[in-house]
């Protein structure tokens, strides 16, 4: 009997144990580290913004040869930023540099957050089903998500398991989810009325409980 006693206070106190572990966070928590870096067309007027932008639409014309003349205009749009001692060259590779450091950055995951069992909120988007039940789903931080917007950063995504499955009646009302919360990138097919896309995740997780917003 004290034997049984035993086991059930431990088994209690495991599970207020647990219970505290789990962290409520949100989305800006999963973000990863974001790093400053020097913005090389920050000193640039309008006009200049728009020529450097013409700049690049008439090199991809001239790549792609569509336009025999967009070699040649592109070339005197260069001297007219020249003349304004801008470098176009530069800042395309700029640019270049940086889109490739934010795509990066999107990508990382918040290692502080990673391997804790978490509870947050967010709308799901159905992968697979089991009648009118998700048993897995993306959970994205706003309504219409990837559907009616662009999908957002991996690493404002997270790529839920949950085989009890969650009625999808209303995919436009919010949801708590409660799990162990893991880093593994992946890509997935998410299919909507015009078609398929494919979406960047950074983080997954097997839910524990998946619960409507007000509950």
């Amino acid at each position: 009997m004290k034997a049984l006693l035993l086991s059930a206070t431990l088994t209690l106190a495991a599970s207020v144990v647990s219970a505290d572990q789990t962290k409520e966070i949100d989305w800006t928590d999963l973000a990863g580290p974001a790093s400053s870096f020097e913005n090389p067309f920050e000193s640039l007027t309008d006009l200049q913004m728009q020529t450097l932008a013409r700049i690049l639409r008439l090199d991809y014309l001239a790549e792609a040869d569509t336009d025999k003349n967009a070699r040649n205009d592109a070339a005197s749009l260069r001297v007219e930023l020249a003349n304004d001692g801008i470098d176009a060259d530069f800042l395309l590779q700029e640019r270049l540099r940086i889109m490739t450091k934010l795509e990066n950055e999107s990508r990382t995951p918040n290692t502080t957050v990673v391997g804790q069992t978490i509870r947050m909120p967010g709308y799901l988007l159905p992968l697979e089903m089991d009648g009118n039940l998700a048993v897995e789903f993306l959970l994205v931080p706003t309504v219409g998500a990837c559907i009616h917007t662009p999908p957002p950063p991996a690493n404002q995504i997270v790529h839920v398991h949950y085989p009890a499955g969650y009625p999808t009646e209303n995919l436009y009302t919010p949801v708590w989810i409660s799990g162990e919360l893991r880093s593994e990138f992946d890509s997935h097919s998410l299919y909507m009325v015009d078609g398929e896309t494919d979406v960047d995740v950074t983080y997954t997780m097997d839910a524990d409980s998946v619960i409507a917003y007000g509950s």
